[in-house]
């Protein structure tokens, strides 16, 4: 399996604290992992970092290679910014409609209104939204927020999703349902990197294991989840 990203000599330090400092740091195409770690430990600020909302120590020069094709990490270049999408925790929702919050990224990038009406559409079906497309997002549950956030940033056509605790807060009926969406991400190509302590969702089938502990990330079997 080939790699999708390979990151070297990225270090974040706060105060005299090293959360992390890592090299040969890399990510499969078509992968699935789970970061875990204990609170604290980092596991969103790494994430942020890989998806340009936050810069590593400027003082070593984290270099990263995309598809094989190597980059520095800042300034951010354009080619992960258009490979790389970041997920929050509790997504930020504008106020306008569930179509509209899935379409910002494409508007954004200036595609013509009869593509981005397509890709929506799509992308909402993939998610189970569809019967919600018109709906102002504050009456959305948490586990509608959620699918919302995933297909706003599958709609991008990402090569990597970094989704910080998917199913946090989230009842039983809507941590299944964002689970089950995991496997078809992979499936279309994409690598997706969770942040979690959810069990359920570290236990998936196909899903590797990261742990990043004491400044140092360590890919473990599955049967140690």
């Amino acid at each position: 399996m080939s790699a999708l990203l390979t990151i070297d000599h990225l270090r974040k330090t706060h105060g005299a604290r090293t959360l992390f400092d890592l090299h040969g740091f890399s990510l499969d195409e078509a992968a699935a992992y789970v970061l875990t770690g204990v609170n604290g430990a980092g596991k969103s600020t790494l994430m942020r970092i890989i998806a340009g909302l936050e810069r590593a120590d400027p003082d070593v020069r984290a270099t990263v290679t995309l598809r094989g094709k190597a980059m520095p990490l800042h300034p951010y270049p354009r080619a992960l910014r258009e490979q790389v999408v970041y997920v929050h925790q509790d997504p930020v929702m504008f106020s306008t409609s569930v179509a509209h919050n899935v379409a910002y990224g494409l508007h954004a990038r200036g595609l013509p209104r009869a593509q981005v009406d397509a890709l929506v559409a799509a992308a909402m079906e993939w998610a189970g939204i569809t019967h919600l497309q018109g709906t102002d997002p504050a009456r959305l549950s948490g586990g509608e927020k959620q699918r919302v956030a995933l297909a706003r940033a599958r709609v991008l056509s990402p090569g990597l999703l970094l989704l910080d605790e998917p199913t946090a807060n989230l009842d039983g009926a809507a941590r299944e349902q964002v689970i089950a969406l995991i496997p078809t991400l992979v499936a279309e190509g994409r690598t997706v990197v969770m942040a979690c302590h959810d069990r359920d969702l570290i236990g998936t089938p196909g899903v590797r294991r990261m742990k990043l502990r004491e400044g140092r990330l360590e890919l473990r079997q599955q049967e140690e989840a």
